[in-house]
C-alpha cells in the first residue's frame, strides 16, 4: 500500500540530510540508491526508527509512493540525471513529478522540462543551497519547472527550507522550466564574488597591514555586528581562529590553489550570452583559475619584481576603508546578478520575482546577510527597479562608502597587493556613472577596419553611418551591427 509523500533518489550528504530532515517535518520519505548497500546502512543508522522506508529498486521505490508521485533525484548533475529520468518514465503515471534537486545547468533543466512533459509527466529543476547542514536543518530551495507540479510540492518545500526571523519561508516558485536552477546559479556565481572579496580583504590586513590571525578574528567578529553581518562573514571570522590538534593555525596550513564545480563559471558564459557587465563575478572565476597556477606564481615571484611599498598610515583606519570597501563591493555584486537575472527573464520569457528572490536567499544559503532584506524591500517598493545601485537605500549606502572603497583599491595597486573583484566593482561602478564612455572612439575602431557601421548623436538612434576613413575603401558597410 502506497504511503510515502515523496520518493528521493540518491543517498549522498545532501540526500540523506533531506531525507533526514523531510522526516523530521512529519512527512514519510521512500529513498533508494544505486547502491543498495548505502541504503541498508542508512535504515540500519541514522534512519532507523524514522518515518522513512528504505527501497532496493526503483520499481519499488515507485510502489511505496502516494498520487500524483514524486521523486526527488540528488544524483550528480549531467548524464547520471538523464539516465535516471529515462528509467523512471517508464514506471510513472501522467501527472506524476520528477524533482531534480542537484546542481544542474539551467540549459539542460529548460531541456529535461519539455522532454518529461512532453511524456505526460511534471518536472522540476530546483536549486539547493545551505550546504550538509542547511539540508539537514533548512536549505534555502529556488525551484522551477512546470507550474502545475507546484502546488504538490509547496507543503512539503516550505516546511523543508529555512525560515526567516519572521517565519516566512526561503522557497518560493520561481519560474517556468529552467528559471529556478538559473536563479541558483546566480547564488553561486554571487557567493563566488563575495568569498573572492573576502579573500582580497583578508590578504590586504596580512600583508598590508601585518595582522595576526587573531587580530583579524577579532575584526571579522566585529563585523558581524554590523552591515557585514552574513553566513561567509561569520565563517571567515571562525576559520581565522581555529587551530588543529598541534595548536598551529589551520588557515595557514592550507595551500593556495582554489577548486571549483562550475556554477561561477556558467554564471560568467550567461552573462556573455545576454549581454551583461557580470564583471565581479567573472573577476572571482579568473581569480580561482590564477589560484591554480601555483608553480608558476612560486617561479614568477621569483623574477617580477612589486612595487616593495608598505603602508605607514593609520591602521584603524585602513580596517574601517576596508569595511566598507567591501560592503560597496558586495551592493555591486548582488546589482550585477540581478542585472543578469532580469536580462535572462527577457531572454527566456520567466517571470521573475526579484523580491522573492531575495527573500529566498535570507536564510538557509550561503550569502544569506543582513541586507537581503533591504533588497526585498527595494523590490518591493518598485518591482521594475533597473539596477539596484538607483535605489535610494543602496545609492546612498555606495555614495558613503566610495572615498573609503578609493583609498583601498589605490592602497592595492601602491603596495602591489591584488584586489581583482573588489576593483573590478569599483571599475563598473564608475562606468555605470558615467553617462559618456569612450565607446565612440571603439566603435570608429571598428568601422575602420571592418565597416561594422556607427551611429551618431546628433541622428535618431536606430540609423547607421560607415566612413571611408581612408579615402581606399567604398561605401559598403557590414550588413548587421550589434550592440
Amino acid at each position: 500500500m502506497a504511503q510515502a509523500d515523496i520518493g528521493l533518489i540518491g543517498l549522498a550528504v545532501m540526500g540523506e540530510n533531506i531525507v533526514l530532515n523531510m522526516a523530521s517535518k512529519g512527512f514519510t520519505v521512500a529513498c533508494y540508491n544505486r547502491t543498495t548497500s548505502k541504503v541498508s546502512e542508512f535504515m540500519a543508522g541514522r534512519a532507523k526508527g524514522k518515518t522513512i522506508l528504505g527501497c532496493m529498486s526503483p520499481e519499488e521505490l515507485v510502489k511505496s509512493l502516494k498520487r500524483p508521485r514524486k521523486i526527488m533525484m540528488l544524483v550528480k548533475a549531467g548524464k547520471a540525471v538523464d539516465a535516471l529520468i529515462d528509467q523512471l518514465i517508464p514506471l510513472l503515471e501522467p501527472g506524476d513529478i520528477l524533482i531534480d534537486g542537484g546542481n544542474s545547468h539551467f540549459p539542460d533543466t529548460v531541456r529535461r522540462t519539455a522532454y518529461v512533459e512532453g511524456k505526460g509527466l511534471l518536472y522540476i529543476g530546483t536549486g539547493v543551497s545551505g550546504g550538509e547542514e542547511g539540508a539537514l536543518l533548512g536549505p534555502s530551495m529556488m525551484p522551477g519547472g512546470s507550474p502545475a507540479a507546484w502546488p504538490h510540492v509547496k507543503n512539503i518545500f516550505q516546511k523543508i527550507c529555512a525560515q526567516t526571523d519572521a517565519g516566512e519561508p526561503c522557497c518560493d516558485w520561481v519560474g517556468e522550466n529552467g528559471a529556478g536552477h538559473f536563479v541558483k546559479m546566480v547564488h553561486n556565481g554571487i557567493e563566488y564574488g563575495d568569498m573572492q572579496m573576502i579573500c582580497e580583504t583578508y590578504q590586504m590586513m596580512k600583508d598590508g597591514l601585518g595582522m595576526t590571525n587573531e587580530e583579524m578574528h577579532a575584526t571579522f567578529a566585529e563585523w558581524m555586528k554590523g552591515e557585514l553581518n552574513s553566513y561567509l562573514i561569520e565563517i571567515t571570522r571562525d576559520i581565522l581562529a581555529y587551530r588543529d590538534e598541534e595548536g598551529k593555525a589551520t588557515i595557514d596550513l592550507i595551500v593556495d590553489t582554489a577548486g571549483q564545480k562550475g556554477t561561477g563559471k556558467w554564471t560568467a558564459i550567461a552573462a556573455l550570452d545576454v549581454g551583461q557587465p557580470l564583471t565581479l563575478i567573472g573577476e572571482a572565476v579568473f581569480a580561482r583559475c590564477l589560484s591554480a597556477i601555483k608553480d608558476e606564481r612560486v617561479a614568477a615571484a621569483k623574477v617580477l619584481p612589486g612595487p616593495g611599498k608598505k603602508y605607514s598610515g593609520d591602521r584603524q583606519a585602513l580596517i574601517n576603508d576596508l569595511r566598507q570597501a567591501l560592503y560597496a563591493s558586495k551592493l555591486v555584486s548582488y546589482a550585477q546578478g540581478y542585472q543578469l537575472m532580469r536580462a535572462a527573464a527577457t531572454e527566456y520569457k520567466w517571470n521573475l520575482n526579484y523580491g522573492g528572490i531575495a527573500l529566498m536567499w535570507r536564510g538557509g544559503c550561503i550569502i544569506r546577510s543582513v541586507f537581503l532584506g533591504d533588497i526585498k524591500k527595494a523590490f518591493d517598493k518598485d518591482p521594475n527597479l533597473v539596477n539596484l545601485l538607483l535605489d535610494p537605500f543602496f545609492r546612498a549606502a555606495v555614495t558613503k562608502a566610495t572615498a573609503a572603497w578609493r583609498r583601498v583599491v589605490m592602497l592595492a595597486a601602491e603596495t602591489g597587493i591584488p584586489m581583482p573583484a573588489i576593483g573590478s566593482a569599483l571599475a563598473y561602478y564608475d562606468g555605470y556613472r558615467t553617462a559618456r564612455l569612450p565607446a565612440n572612439l571603439l566603435q570608429a575602431q571598428r568601422d575602420y577596419f571592418g565597416a561594422h557601421t556607427y551611429e551618431r548623436g546628433d541622428k535618431p538612434r536606430g540609423e547607421y553611418f560607415h566612413t571611408n576613413w581612408t579615402g581606399r575603401g567604398g561605401t559598403t558597410a557590414a550588413s548587421t551591427y550589434v550592440v
